[in-house]
């Protein structure tokens, strides 16, 4: 995604958690090479909170971007559209539009309250819709943004006291979206930064047991946090 970028000004940290093909440690040594790579590694049990609070410490920008291993950028300037909007001091987080590889919508922002906790709202759209409103070619403020891209600034990071480790991979960055609504920012998405998502790619679905146990954990957590705010609707 870096590689077809037209902002120049960042560093690349990737967080490596388990590996173990070649072709992975490959890419590895021929990427480190550029100067605005690192490889940091994360030798501990899952945890997608844990991963990206490490990677935020090690990190020299003001502007955190985590995004996944498998997003893929469409124009050269999503960074740009997303920088625009995170430097913005009454700005605590920023979210991309994201496409499944069919060119469908996977994430225009967060509902609270859909599905009983949260939902991405025009999900499985086409790519060019106009959405509910004209919405989906709209900048505009929203309960949450998903983890797969989300940009914000460390000050606010920090304040927040970064992801929730309790929840490992489901939740975290709705909960981190509503950390910083809590402390007065607003949490923007924009039409401008448009990636493809493939999600599930790497990390497989929650198709066994002991994942699907983690999830309801992490689904009753978030209730209970926020029971208040789901109650009141968004």
């Amino acid at each position: 995604s870096l590689r077809q970028s037209s902002y120049a000004n960042y560093e690349v940290l990737i967080l490596e958690n388990g590996s173990t093909q070649d072709d992975t440690w490959s890419y590895y040594r021929e990427i480190e090479a550029e100067a605005h790579v690192r490889i940091v590694k994360w030798n501990r049990p899952f945890n997608f909170a844990s991963i990206n609070n490490y990677g935020s410490v090690q990190a020299r920008g003001e502007e955190l971007l985590f995004l996944n291993n498998d997003v893929e950028a469409i124009h050269p300037d999503w960074l740009e559209s997303l920088v625009a909007h995170a430097m913005r001091p009454e700005i605590g987080a920023v979210g991309a539009k994201l496409l499944y590889a069919d060119g469908s919508i996977q994430h225009a922002g967060i509902v609270l309250g859909m599905g009983g906790v949260a939902g991405h709202v025009h999900l499985r759209f086409p790519r060019d819709a106009a959405g509910y409103m004209h919405r989906l070619h709209r900048v505009q403020e929203v309960a949450a943004v998903t983890g797969a891209c989300l940009m914000t600034r460390r000050n606010v990071f920090d304040r927040v006291g970064g992801f929730d480790e309790r929840f490992v991979l489901a939740y975290n960055d709705v909960d981190y979206s509503m950390q910083v609504r809590t402390l007065g920012y607003r949490v923007l998405w924009t039409p401008d930064a448009e990636l493809y998502h493939l999600e599930s790619k790497t990390r497989g679905y929650e198709d066994d047991p002991q994942k699907q146990e983690r999830f309801r954990r992490e689904f009753e957590l978030f209730r209970r946090k926020w029971a208040k705010e789901l109650e009141a609707g968004d």
